[in-house]
């Protein structure tokens, strides 16, 4: 369901089981869960939200801080520079060669350095997954998005943004699986989470790492 605040609206997803009590969650990635018992009225609900609106407030807000524009890099080569790679930083010079480059050249050259290590790093990597959820893609691709970690087109072709090869492995397995259960889902349905969690079933934390690191992974 959908509430309006501030002008914005803001999806609430509500899963029913057997509890006794309403409970109001919001995940790293600033998505909104809404835990109810069974059977329990959308006008219940909408009143328990209304409740909470000050709380959903102050929540997006810290989330949106939390997310901030981190400071632009330099590109000098120097040995005080740190670039991620696999989850660690490292000098400059310690993933490309730095020899006599200016600062846009070496830009495009760590650039290069990321799509390849992550083409190759996926194709290492998505094979036993593969084997598991009983799924196969068309095509994998290694492509520059600002707003998406992984897709999967309707014609079951994967595509993977070359700044994950900045997160840890085992994140990017997570963004593996995730496309690759959307082979079989194609929507954040409960089916589609649940498979995720038969084959990840600590994936919250790897979005919490994605919703709270993904800013400084970043040229």
């Amino acid at each position: 369901m959908q509430i309006e605040l501030d002008d914005e609206m803001i999806h609430i997803d509500v899963q029913y089981g057997k509890r006794k009590k309403l409970l109001l969650h919001m995940d790293a990635a600033g998505r909104f869960t809404l835990k109810a018992p069974k059977g329990t009225s959308e006008e219940t609900l909408r009143s328990a939200l209304e409740r909470q609106r000050e709380w959903i407030s102050a929540s997006l807000r810290r989330s949106k801080e939390a997310r901030r524009t981190p400071e632009p890099k330099v590109y000098s080569g120097g040995e005080d520079e740190r670039f991620l790679y696999l989850g660690q930083e490292y000098p400059l010079h310690e993933l490309i060669a730095t020899d006599q480059l200016t600062a846009e050249q070496l830009k495009l050259q760590l650039k290069r350095f990321y799509f390849a290590s992550l083409k190759k790093l996926i194709a290492e990597r998505i094979g036993p997954f593969q084997a598991q959820l009983k799924a196969k893609p068309k095509s994998v691709e290694i492509i520059e998005s600002g707003t998406k970690w992984g897709s999967c087109s309707a014609d079951k072709k994967l595509a993977f943004n070359y700044r994950l090869a900045m997160a840890p492995a085992e994140v990017i397995d997570y963004v593996i699986v995730h496309e690759l259960c959307h082979l079989l889902h194609m929507n954040h349905d409960r089916s589609f989470w649940r498979l995720v969690g038969s084959v990840m079933p600590d994936y919250e934390d790897k979005e919490a790492y994605l919703a709270r690191q993904g800013q400084f992974m970043t040229l």
